[in-house]
């Protein structure tokens, strides 16, 4: 009798426990349970994401939260679909690199609306998120472009390579070019394309401009290293990398090692490391309803031959 009474008092612990559990609902903080974070990244080919990406699972881990990282592939599409699919498996808090400042705009919605924190991470929608965690792509260019005309005395071409059309750093950075352009009316910009943040298509886009400007080009902006490391290819291949300034931006092992070398005069780091980490963290704070930065910016700086041992580490 005396072991029934026992037995019976074990089974209703455990189902008051139960009980409790299911009252709590999935939040890590009530049933003890990890946070979970879901995170899509505009391109796991690109370096500077891929990186970014590694801080964040690096931070993750050291928290104790387990993150879920999908690649949209570069399609905003993609990115929407992976959103909704995060809401469903019911995650913590989600992050987003956003594809496009427009069209991933109804990701950043739906994760609202479905009361789950969501963290914009080094680039930005018209949709407004919980926290935006990056750099002023716009002080990137005025800070590339400052260089160009301090190095062309003033005076001299440019050619603009664009990032993904569309994106907000792409966007930004043109933004920030114009401006520093239109402050220097001895600077004359040849012309501008798109290079889509790839390496491959920076080579042959500057292949294509050697074609119809030749010696004409004094200088070179690339919105990003892997457009132009593409560029330094071209030019090299040319034989006239020597006549020609490149400056791009984020800092990428690659680039740190060409500027060293002296073939890439330029880039303006980025802080792939910072960006990553404060987005986990901004992403926990959020899910745990504890006090955090709907804003934070990391400053770029600029990276010469002069400096660059700083940066590599």
């Amino acid at each position: 009798m005396k072991t029934n009474v026992i037995f019976a008092a074990l089974i209703a612990t455990v189902l008051f426990a139960g009980c409790n559990q299911f009252q709590d609902g999935k939040s890590g903080e009530s049933s003890g349970e990890k946070l979970v974070v879901g995170a899509t990244m505009l391109s796991m080919q690109n370096e500077f994401i891929v990186n970014v990406s590694d801080e964040m699972e690096a931070k993750a881990k050291e928290l104790g939260v387990e993150l879920i990282t999908v690649d949209a592939e570069r399609s905003a599409l993609k990115q929407v679909e992976q959103v909704e699919s995060f809401i469903a498996q019911g995650v913590d808090a989600i992050i987003i690199n956003p594809c496009e400042v427009e069209a991933s705009s109804p990701a950043v919605k739906l994760a609202m609306n479905a009361k789950i924190p969501i963290i914009n991470v080094n680039s930005e929608t018209s949709a407004k998120p919980t926290a935006f965690v990056g750099s002023d792509d716009t002080e990137s260019a005025r800070i590339a472009m400052k260089y160009l005309a301090e190095r062309l005395g003033g005076k001299g071409n440019i050619l603009i390579m664009h990032g993904f059309m569309g994106q907000a750093a792409q966007l930004k950075r043109d933004n920030g070019a114009k401006e520093i352009l239109k402050a220097n009316p001895g600077l004359k910009l040849l012309a501008e394309q798109t290079g889509e943040w790839d390496r491959a298509k920076g080579m042959s886009l500057t292949e294509n401009w050697i074609q119809s400007y030749g010696s004409q080009i004094n200088a070179i902006f690339a919105h990003n290293d892997e457009m132009g490391m593409g560029a330094v290819k071209a030019l090299e291949a040319a034989g006239i990398k020597n006549k020609v300034i490149v400056v791009s931006v984020d800092a990428i092992p690659d680039a740190l090692q060409a500027v060293k070398k002296g073939t890439l005069n330029a880039t303006i780091f980025q802080n792939a490391r910072e960006q990553g980490s404060k987005a986990i963290e901004t992403a926990v704070k959020a899910a745990r309803k504890e006090p955090f930065d709907k804003e934070v910016l990391i400053p770029f700086q600029l990276v010469t031959k002069e400096n660059v041992g700083e940066f590599l580490k």
